[in-house]
């Protein structure tokens, strides 16, 4: 090789090393180049973790307030569609709800069953909470009333509160708006 490279001249002797540095040159990556890489990253992962963490407390509270609206929604149809009351038992102390229903007589004491069984407000592993227990009971004609509490409850989640609001007549509004 040597000979060959005397033989040439001086530029193809330029020519080698040249080529020799470029083969070694592109065999891999510097260190500085894999530290800014990695510190790319890191800034990403920063950045990128608190929003994912409260775009799922934003989705579970969301999950929970339509939970509890649905149930609400539910048991007021099917007084409506059975022809007798039904009621929904939201209790503070289990963050649980629970329909019953009672189709005896009106002219006979109320006889209230289960329809079901109790249903956690969120089915997340950290439960969301209510201010208050309250039961709604529906009527046939499509009337609510509150017996126990107010029609008016606040759903907590994870330090995220929500009003839900149930009027005379089963209209639900949220504060603040979903």
């Amino acid at each position: 090789m040597r000979k060959m490279l005397r033989s040439c001249g001086p530029d193809a002797n330029r020519r080698l090393l040249v080529i020799r540095r470029q083969r070694t040159r592109t065999g891999g990556y510097t260190l500085v180049e894999l530290m800014v890489v990695v510190a790319i990253i890191i800034i990403a992962i920063a950045i990128a973790v608190p929003l994912v963490r409260n775009a799922n407390r934003l989705y579970s509270m969301r999950s929970a307030v339509t939970s509890v609206s649905g149930a609400i929604q539910r048991t007021r149809y099917q007084a409506i569609s059975n022809g007798y009351p039904f009621r929904l038992v939201l209790t503070q102390a289990t963050s649980t709800y629970q329909v019953q229903s009672n189709p005896c007589p009106p002219a006979n004491p109320p006889c209230w069953g289960n329809v079901g069984g109790t249903v956690p407000l969120s089915g997340s592993s950290v439960p969301a909470t209510i201010n208050q227990d309250t039961t709604l009971i529906f009527q046939p004609n499509g009337s609510v009333q509150a017996t126990t509490g107010a029609p008016s409850l606040q759903l907590t989640y994870a330090g995220q509160q929500e009003t839900i609001t149930v009027t005379n007549y089963g209209s639900i509004s949220f504060n603040p708006p979903m």
